[in-house]
């Protein structure tokens, strides 16, 4: 027997004006383990087909190329002898119709440390919301390439010290976390990442360590990329200008409570290149996020898309052009300005 389907908001009222109807999946997510993870980039991919245009693309992928079922995991359908044929049918077919957003792991870290202990933690930490924080969380990781080991200290210091379960008590990880940040100003970072270092003030990290340990839900989960990633994708479709009603496999991340405090940080969202331009603007207040359904991708073949598109992304992100990806900074910047 299947486990009952855990967290979502189904939507409480009528949707306003135009809506889109988006199904999402990622591939690359690895619950807190950021840092040691086979996988350096999380992809969070959707699709707004209907139910028939995904069966239909399902069904071409197993007949006209005939792969089998368990062959549409990305893994399978990569390594399968005529896959750049079907990945590009595959692609064309998406054309217009589908939205990667990629997160590069290391770099989600560094904007946690800015935006959580330089500034006010928020549900619109890691979004376009909050893009005044990104040139300072450029300036520190462009200087990664300086600071040898000690760099990826520091950052395991930052993750020791945010998680829900620390292995050393809260003084003792905030004093770990500042030997490292000392470490890293030893090295010739430059005066832009020094400043972002010289910033972290001992007793702010405290009372951010406090009110993690207190269950202060105001406080977004510092380790948790796909709330950030589903904000994104969430404006990217509503341009604006629609609400946008997701289908998203399962996924204990998106719990109600997190959800809600998102929707209302989105109500004084932004604008993306997505959407109707004919549509009227969405009113003062009302979030683009409409709801969330959580489904088990094996019962919704939108979600299967999602999945494989997720997963060959995470694989080959260089196939992701404009016509998939969000064009707009942000975005890009999410994954490292190297990129």
């Amino acid at each position: 027997m299947r486990s009952p389907l855990q967290g979502g908001l189904p939507p409480r009222d009528a949707v306003v004006g135009a809506v889109v109807e988006i199904a999402c999946d990622e591939s690359g997510f690895s619950g807190t383990n950021l840092l040691h993870s086979t996988a350096p980039l999380i992809t969070h991919a959707s699709v707004d087909l209907a139910v028939d245009e995904a069966v239909a693309l399902i069904t071409e992928l197993r007949s006209g190329f005939r792969f089998s079922p368990h062959e549409l995991k990305s893994g399978q359908f990569l390594r399968r002898s005529g896959a750049d044929e079907a990945l590009a049918w595959f692609l064309a077919a998406l054309k217009s119709r589908a939205h990667v957003h990629l997160i590069d792991k290391e770099f989600f870290l560094v904007t946690r440390i800015v935006e959580f202990l330089l500034t006010e933690p928020s549900y619109a930490a890691g979004t376009r919301l909050a893009r005044e924080h990104q040139p300072a969380a450029l300036a520190l990781y462009g200087a990664r390439g300086s600071a040898g080991n000690d760099w990826e200290v520091f950052l395991a210091a930052f993750v020791d010290l945010v998680r829900m379960k620390r292995r050393l008590p809260a003084h003792r990880t905030i004093e770990r976390f500042f030997q490292a940040r000392d470490a890293l100003l030893r090295h010739t970072l430059g005066p832009a990442a020094d400043g972002v270092l010289n910033g972290l003030d001992p007793s702010r990290v405290r009372a951010v360590v406090t009110r993690l340990d207190n269950d202060d839900r105001s406080v977004p989960p510092p380790l948790e990329p796909l709330l950030p990633a589903l904000a994104e994708t969430v404006l990217y479709w509503s341009g604006g200008r629609r609400q946008v009603l997701v289908t998203h496999d399962e996924q204990s991340a998106l719990t109600a409570d997190r959800l809600t405090r998102l929707q209302r940080v989105l109500a004084g969202g932004g604008a993306s290149t997505a959407g109707d331009d004919s549509a009227p603007a969405l009113p003062d207040g009302v979030s683009p996020l409409a709801g969330l359904v959580m489904v088990d991708s094996r019962d919704d073949p939108r979600v299967q898309v999602a999945d494989l598109l997720a997963g060959v992304a995470r694989r080959l992100p260089a196939i992701i052009d404009d016509a998939l990806r969000q064009p707009l900074p942000p975005s890009v910047l999410l994954r490292g300005p190297e990129e």
